[in-house]
């Protein structure tokens, strides 16, 4: 069904730089047509940084619903929101708004959407379980507090800046009741915690270009562990194809990517009866890299 702009249209948008291969527009503007939403998604690439607060300024006062934030300003956006949801603060980064009267209201949606892939595509029962965060950037920091909310059992940070994973932690010591989280550096100590895990998520860039190295060596992995990686392009990276060799049961960044957008629309749309249509949205996301892919090898 072709999208109909009429004067009642309602915008909801995603700032970032760059944006030329988001699938965000593609994804969102599917759910929007199932569930006969007048809205319609834009991206909005903002270059520089000083850019941001103009934009958002006018984001304000324009129709908009809501937008999403990516890189680099997920972290930034916590300064620019008139509020910040519990989730985003501990988080340290916000990567949903919902504009209600003119003000920003800062969420994150990435934990709760990798939790709900893993419940999802793996059947994980968190409560209790053992998990390796791979990485110390904002992505980790919202699996983290994901796996927190969730109640997993055990969680360790493993990276390089092990000072920024305690900091995480430390930021979330208030909230960690049934969860013990700690932090080590890339080595010998990581590996036997990283044998023994339930779940292993990377949380790294590494995966998103075909000479990247693996976040661990493919050794490391266990039969019957859950491994999942953030990177969605490629579909199957290098990372879940070693540990599907190894025996793991393995979960890639689509289904998050599909399920933080899905909670975004419902923290815009609140009082909807249903939930955002998953199902809609994984399949427009999977036709846009699917129609991308087609285009970098025909190019």
């Amino acid at each position: 069904m072709a999208m109909m702009i009429d004067a009642n249209t309602k915008l909801a948008g995603l700032i970032g730089w760059p944006l030329d291969h988001t699938l965000s527009p593609a994804m969102h503007n599917a759910a929007y047509a199932a569930m006969n939403l007048n809205w319609a998604y834009v991206p909005l690439p903002v270059r520089e940084g000083q850019d941001l607060v103009r934009v958002t300024t006018a984001l304000r006062a324009l129709p908009f619903v809501g937008f999403n934030v990516t890189m680099p300003y997920k972290r930034v956006m916590l300064n620019v929101c008139d509020e910040v949801a519990t989730a985003a603060q501990l988080a340290g980064a916000v990567n949903t708004v919902h504009v209600v009267d003119g003000k920003l209201i800062g969420y994150n949606t990435d934990g709760r959407g990798l939790m709900e892939s893993l419940k999802d595509e793996a059947a994980l029962a968190p409560a209790g379980k053992r998990a390796v965060i791979l990485g110390t950037g904002g992505a980790a920091g919202a699996a983290l507090v994901g796996m927190v909310l969730e109640r997993v059992g055990q969680v360790t940070l493993v990276g390089r800046r092990v000072h920024i994973a305690e900091d995480m932690i430390e930021n979330l010591s208030d909230r960690l009741r049934e969860t013990k989280a700690d932090a080590v550096a890339f080595g010998p100590e990581a590996q036997a915690i990283i044998e023994a895990a339930d779940v292993i998520i990377n949380a790294t860039p590494l995966g998103m270009r075909p000479d990247d190295e693996l976040p661990v060596p493919q050794e490391w992995l266990q039969p019957g562990q859950i491994v999942a990686d953030m990177v969605y392009r490629p579909a199957v990276t290098p990372f879940m194809a070693a540990a599907t060799s190894r025996g793991a049961r393995v979960v890639g960044g689509l289904g998050m990517l599909v399920a933080q957008g899905a909670i975004a629309i419902e923290i815009w749309n609140q009082g909807m009866q249903n939930r955002a249509p998953r199902d809609v949205m994984r399949t427009a996301a999977e036709a846009s890299l699917a129609g991308s892919a087609r285009i970098m090898t025909e190019g």
